[in-house]
């Protein structure tokens, strides 16, 4: 060996040897959390949410917290056992729709009711406040991360514009949850529950004649070509319908953490989360109706003033959930009006 490089091989076994232990131990997790939901992983909640907030995570732990992605259930089970699955530790982190479990989770499932949406980030943020007052005890073995909702739904149909209820009746449409379902029978339409996947089929040979959705779904199931006109409601209003979200852990996976990596934890979830979470499916919707205007597509405005009449006409679906509400324990009067208070303070 040469005088040379013995002095660098010492050099660097001597910058080795002074290199600081928490340095060292950046590069090594010390925990790993498996995150489970039913979205492929090429998804855009996969690649520009899951994949950025893992990475600020990881950041702000120095590298301790390693978060592992099982994208399309691929740790088993169906998308209905998500939330078990993060309660039973199958999963330490999952996120998934209180609607999947009809009535298991009431408070959570109330701006899933109709007319229940304005924004997406606007609804996030009064979910989240809800879900603070009235739903802590809802999700018993899992510590909350965020709640959040979609953009409202729009009516896509083959060809059918809606200016008025009479225009509902006799439209064969798959509808999205239980209660959106319920109210588009009331006011006429034959409605149908299958899978997206199967609404496909039935968009495609005329089994149905739409289906209520936000834009943020069409470019996935390629809904601007089975379709050619989107019925939306005038903008600055309610919308017709969302569903809910929970990204949830796993109770003793969190507690069993250190403080400091806690704190990461918290720092990463709460309500900015859940309004970062709302943003985001915005921008998913302002891409999707994109794709129906490049398509050509017809978007027809259906008036404020008739919302509001279905909204009236959709008072024995609130009726109903009052009563779902108040068999669980809540005061389900008091957390509808609570609901409708906070979405009008978002304005």
């Amino acid at each position: 060996m040469t005088t040379m490089t013995r002095r660098t091989a010492l050099a660097t076994m001597g910058a080795a040897l002074a290199t600081p232990a928490f340095l060292k131990k950046a590069h090594a997790a010390e925990v790993t959390l498996r995150v489970a939901h039913f979205l492929p992983g090429v998804a855009p909640m996969q690649t520009r949410f899951f994949d950025v907030w893992a990475k600020e995570i990881s950041d702000a732990s120095d590298g301790a917290i390693e978060m592992q992605m099982f994208p399309s259930m691929q740790l088993g089970g169906k998308p209905p056992q998500l939330a078990d699955q993060a309660r039973q530790g199958i999963a330490d982190i999952s996120w998934t729709l209180p609607v999947y479990t009809p009535d298991r989770f009431p408070v959570a499932e109330t701006f899933a009711l109709p007319f229940m949406v304005t924004n997406a980030e606007k609804t996030s943020i009064a979910m989240d406040q809800l879900m603070k007052e009235f739903g802590q005890n809802e999700y018993k073995g899992l510590k909350p991360l965020a709640f959040h909702t979609h953009d409202g739904g729009k009516f896509h149909t083959r060809g059918q514009k809606i200016n008025t209820v009479e225009d509902l009746k006799g439209l064969k449409l798959r509808a999205p949850n239980q209660a959106t379902g319920e109210m588009l029978t009331l006011m006429g339409a034959e409605t149908v529950f299958f899978p997206v996947t199967e609404m496909v089929v039935g968009l495609s040979n005329g089994v149905i004649d739409g289906c209520c959705l936000p834009y943020e779904v069409v470019p996935a199931f390629k809904l601007q070509e089975l379709t050619s006109v989107t019925n939306e409601p005038e903008a600055g209003g309610r919308g017709v319908y969302c569903n809910t979200f929970a990204l949830v852990m796993n109770e003793r996976k969190y507690e069993g953490l250190s403080d400091d990596l806690r704190k990461v934890i918290d720092d990463h979830s709460g309500p900015d989360l859940s309004r970062r979470l709302g943003a985001q499916f915005d921008e998913f919707e302002a891409f999707g109706r994109g794709v129906v205007e490049k398509q050509g597509n017809d978007i027809h405005t259906i008036p404020a003033a008739e919302i509001a009449k279905w909204r009236e006409m959709a008072q024995p679906i609130y009726d109903t959930w009052i009563e779902k509400l108040n068999k669980a324990g809540h005061d389900g009067a008091a957390i509808v009006a609570r609901a409708n208070e906070l979405l009008d303070a978002q304005g």
